[in-house]
């Protein structure tokens, strides 16, 4: 039974996800990259001004989803958009992480979505 508990028990730092595969996080979830020292974790979202799908706007919006990548001796927070794909990555020790995908998407017709309630999809690539 001890066994059983132990191994169906994930590692404090979360799952361990692979180079190139999409992974999803809520906030405050982390996950180590396979075969590295590199940890990610979705700590927030910053002004969430994308433009609700039930809406018509001038503008697509961004938000800015916080994730913090540790690795080694050196921890940093990157900044990933939405609204711009040229921002949309960042470089980490040797690695790219990029932000593939963010939800839930605004309604103007819901209330607002609760910090709580984001789901960040992100992607490891070798850089």
């Amino acid at each position: 039974m001890c066994l059983l508990c132990v191994t169906a028990c994930e590692s404090p730092t979360g799952p361990s996800v692979g180079i190139d595969e999409r992974f999803t996080l809520s906030p405050g979830e982390s996950a180590r990259v396979a075969s590295t020292d590199v940890t990610l974790t979705f700590v927030d979202v910053q002004g969430d001004s994308r433009c609700p799908a039930d809406a018509t706007c001038i503008q697509g919006g961004d938000a800015v989803v916080r994730v913090r990548a540790a690795g080694g001796s050196r921890t940093e927070t990157l900044e990933l958009h939405t609204g711009d794909s040229s921002r949309a990555s960042a470089q980490y020790q040797g690695y790219r992480v990029t932000l593939a995908e963010l939800q839930p998407y605004p309604f103007s017709s819901r209330p607002p979505i609760s910090d709580g309630d984001y789901r960040a999809t992100l992607v490891v690539s070798r850089d």
